[in-house]
C-alpha cells in the first residue's frame, strides 16, 4: 500500500508546470485537458506505478540526453492524450516527475511508432 504523504509529484521544470496551469484558463479543450492531467496527478500520488512502464529500447534519445532518465512511464489520458513521467525515489519519498503530455499523434512521432 502506498502512503500519499510519501508520494510527491513534480514537473521536470517550471515551464512545464506553467504550461499545465495555463490550460486551466484556456479554451474548452484546454480546460478538459487540465482536468485530465489533474486527475492523473491524483492517481499518481496514490499509486506512482499506475501508468505503463515504457521499455528502455523505446525511450526517445532526447529524454536520455536531456534528463538522464533511468525509467520512463506513460499514463493514458482520455481522448488519446498521453502523460509522460519518470519515478525518482530515496529512502523516504517517491516522486513522480512529469516530463510532458501530448496527443496520440505527437506521442507516435516522439516515440517513432
Amino acid at each position: 500500500m502506498y502512503d500519499e504523504q510519501r508520494n510527491i509529484l513534480a514537473f521536470i521544470n517550471p515551464k512545464v508546470k506553467q504550461e499545465w496551469e495555463a490550460l486551466k484558463e484556456g479554451k474548452f479543450e484546454d480546460k478538459q485537458l487540465y482536468k485530465f492531467i489533474d486527475r492523473a496527478i491524483d492517481d499518481l500520488k496514490a499509486n506512482p506505478t499506475c501508468g505503463i512502464k515504457i521499455p528502455k529500447n523505446l525511450w526517445p534519445k532526447e529524454y536520455v540526453h536531456k534528463y538522464g532518465i533511468t525509467n520512463l512511464w506513460k499514463y493514458n489520458l482520455p481522448d488519446a492524450w498521453r502523460l509522460i513521467y519518470i519515478i525518482e525515489t530515496d529512502e523516504v519519498r517517491i516522486a513522480n516527475i512529469i516530463l510532458e503530455w501530448f496527443d496520440h499523434k505527437e506521442y507516435e512521432k516522439r516515440f517513432k511508432y
